[in-house]
């Protein structure tokens, strides 16, 4: 059996195989393709694609896809097999430079907002050198961007590309006046934690709205949720560890440095965290993660469940996105140091992300709205939906220092004693652990919270790159023109922080008085639904902001507020008819079967005595009778607001109809439906519960 480091990347064609199998000029021509944007010239790209063409042979592979991130939030591929015939009726095994760099996928089903016509339904990909090709089961996969016939982005690595560039071309300025001319390219990077809940596929396959939906439609509370707080880092079961090995396997065939692994807050909900690595890497390998999650729990009798809100009751799942900074020379640009109150360089980067933060808060929060994650966002769980940035003690006094400039007091940090000699004292950590904070500070990375488990992290990943860019390109416009570059350091410091310290906050996130300090008193948005965030995707500020740094066209952004709204019509619909069709066809008439069989039971006890006591059997037939009546009601009820919804042409009111008029019906059926569960013999009940959705994985 091989031993971790010698399968770990062994399906990815990365630097370690192009060293070995690629001439010395061919190799050195690529990185300085993939690590300093230099053209790629095609004689260097056939090269490359003959060898790639040999390894991925020699390991099994018969197709080759250009793999891409389309508006769908998934990915997409098509499979071309190496084959091209020979005049003898043969074959040989080929693959082309040309190949390598350009497909030409149909573009017609994808969305694109109005970018394009339906006579210009071609694609096109566009090879991607800095996330290396991978093996996935028979298949060569090459990761690209992908566009349109008219050049606009359709994909969600084209704009997470540019705005890398972006930030690299500001951070750059920055760097310079520091001195720091060793430094030829400033990156992200992104460690992307993955929660996630684990079912029984038997179980899974009796539920409708699981299938069509990806989350519970219906379903009453169990006798015990996550109350106890006993399953959060507990012991791992028997059938979920020996997914999470197979897991792990699969992943790090393919480089993929997942690290940790536990059990989360609610029952069979789960979390896997990976080892931080550049951002448009991160974000393909968070896609396969969430694809090879799905496809490794099936082998094992479960479902991976995905979906922000499952589960009424208990906690969602959220991805936490840490996010920071790096140079090509070694250095992280957001690690305080041990001083960081004499770390000028650290404390210029700490405000200009506070200060994109504020800025554009709106941006941040339209990055994660979906119809998904508006059922989590808000809730009892991680985080709120306003946007606050979590500094801890250490860092906030000492802005507060600089701000009303007098010297900080650096005392000697903590300890916290453990009363035993036994173990050692712990250094007092002044960064954070509060849970409540939508984007903290961790040390030396920034965490924002807000993502929901089925998202690509490109999008807030986009709009965070791009919007610190912004910051960065302030200040380097200030700092280039002037005549005492400290003094004018130490004011656009303290200047930026009291400007833009309303959007810092330390405290719960989940007290109420907090929703009414930010928004009331401190300016803060509170964007509760997806229809409330998107006209701000467009805004005249975040518009002009977004095209200035070449990150989206006008075109491209219209697109997006397009895509993401219908896409929010098109949820609500389908999980409303679901509801529709599992009541109607399957709860009414479990019900209806149930109150026959209790009315049967009391004919029966009043045909052996006239005096027998069946108020038992009359209050529970009164009760389902008229639930039943409520049920059929607020059926109808929702239907009508779904056919009057559908039938509004403009997509921004149809999502306010939705929001407004549907999502309220679906709640009043919900309500109905779950009180008759409670009631109604399991026997009879159409679908398995929550109690055996959440525990029959052992």
């Amino acid at each position: 059996m091989k031993k971790l480091p010698e399968y770990f990347g062994s399906l990815v064609f990365g630097p370690t195989v192009m060293r070995e199998r690629l001439p010395a000029e061919t190799y050195n021509s690529l990185m300085r393709t993939i690590n300093e944007g230099k053209d790629l010239d095609i004689e260097v790209a056939n090269v490359v694609a003959n060898a790639m063409k040999e390894w991925a042979i020699e390991h099994g592979a018969t197709h080759y896809t250009h793999w891409f991130q389309p508006m769908t939030g998934i990915t997409a591929e098509k499979h071309d097999s190496f084959i091209s015939p020979t005049p003898d009726g043969k074959v040989i095994m080929e693959f082309s430079g040309k190949q390598l760099v350009r497909g030409e996928p149909d573009a017609s089903s994808f969305p694109s907002g109005g970018l394009r016509a339906t006579f210009e339904a071609r694609g096109y990909t566009a090879w991607d050198p800095t996330s290396y090709a991978f093996i996935k089961g028979n298949t060569l996969c090459i990761p690209t961007a992908f566009c349109s016939y008219g050049g606009h982005a359709l994909d969600k690595k084209t704009p997470l590309l540019r705005s890398m560039e972006a930030l690299n071309k500001q951070a750059l300025r920055i760097l310079t006046l520091f001195g720091h001319t060793e430094v030829s390219y400033v990156y992200p990077t992104v460690g992307a934690e993955q929660e996630y809940f684990l079912i029984d596929r038997e179980m899974y396959n009796k539920r409708p709205d699981l299938i069509f939906t990806g989350r519970t439609l219906f379903g009453a509370p169990p006798p015990k949720g996550q109350e106890l707080g006993d399953h959060y880092f507990g012991s791992i079961k028997p059938r979920v560890a020996a997914f999470m090995e197979d897991l792990n396997e699969e992943l790090w065939k393919l480089g993929i440095l997942a690290k940790t692994e536990h059990n989360e807050v609610a029952p069979s909900q789960h979390e896997l965290a990976p080892i931080h690595t550049t951002v448009n890497v991160a974000t393909d390998h968070n896609q396969l993660t969430m694809e090879i999650m799905k496809q490794v729990a099936l082998r094992h009798g479960l479902v991976c469940l995905l979906h922000e809100k499952p589960f009424a009751g208990v906690n969602g799942s959220g991805k936490h996105n840490n996010w920071s900074l790096n140079t090509n020379t070694g250095v992280n640009l957001l690690s305080p140091g041990e001083t960081p109150y004499e770390n000028a360089q650290f404390l210029l980067f700490l405000v200009a992300v506070v200060k994109a933060v504020d800025d554009y808060q709106d941006l941040l929060r339209v990055s994660v709205a979906t119809a998904s994650n508006d059922l989590r966002l808000g809730g009892n769980e991680a985080p709120p939906a306003i946007i606050s940035v979590y500094l801890g003690s250490e860092l906030t006094a000492i802005l507060e220092s600089i701000e009303l400039g007098i010297p900080y007091n650096a005392t000697i940090k903590g300890k916290i004693q453990l009363g035993t000699s036994v173990l050692p004292p712990l250094p007092l950590d002044t960064t954070d652990r509060n849970r409540t904070s939508p984007f903290a500070f961790t040390g030396n990375k920034f965490e924002f919270r807000m993502l929901g488990s089925s998202d690509s992290i490109a999008c807030a990943n986009i709009m965070l790159n791009t919007a610190v860019a912004e910051s960065l390109r302030q200040f380097a416009d200030v700092l280039e023109g002037a005549s005492d570059f400290k003094a004018a350091l130490n004011d656009l410091i303290r200047d930026t922080f009291s400007k833009h310290k309303r959007i810092i906050f330390n405290g719960n996130g989940y007290d109420d008085a907090w929703v009414k300090e930010a928004v009331e008193n401190r300016g803060l948005l509170n964007l509760k639904t997806t229809p409330d965030c998107m006209p701000y995707l467009i805004s005249k500020k975040n518009l002009d902001m977004l095209v200035s740094h070449n990150v989206y066209s006008s075109e491209e952004l219209h697109s997006r507020y397009e895509i993401l709204l219908t896409n929010y019509c098109k949820v609500i619909k389908i999980e409303a008819l679901t509801m529709l069709d599992m009541t109607r066809r399957h709860i009414l008439p479990a019900i209806g079967a149930y109150v026959s069989e209790i009315a049967s039971m009391a004919a029966a006890k009043m045909a052996v005595s006239g005096n027998i006591d069946c108020s038992y059997e009359k209050s529970l037939l009164e009760r389902l009778s008229a639930l039943m009546s409520i049920i059929s009601s607020r059926a109808e009820e929702l239907e009508e607001k779904v056919n009057k919804v559908h039938g509004i042409q403009d997509v921004t009111e149809q999502s306010y109809g939705y929001r407004d008029l549907v999502i309220p019906k679906m709640s009043e059926l919900r309500a109905a439906v779950d009180e008759a569960e409670l009631i109604t013999a399991e026997k009879h009940w159409p679908f398995p519960s929550y109690g055996d959705l959440l525990y029959s994985v052992r």
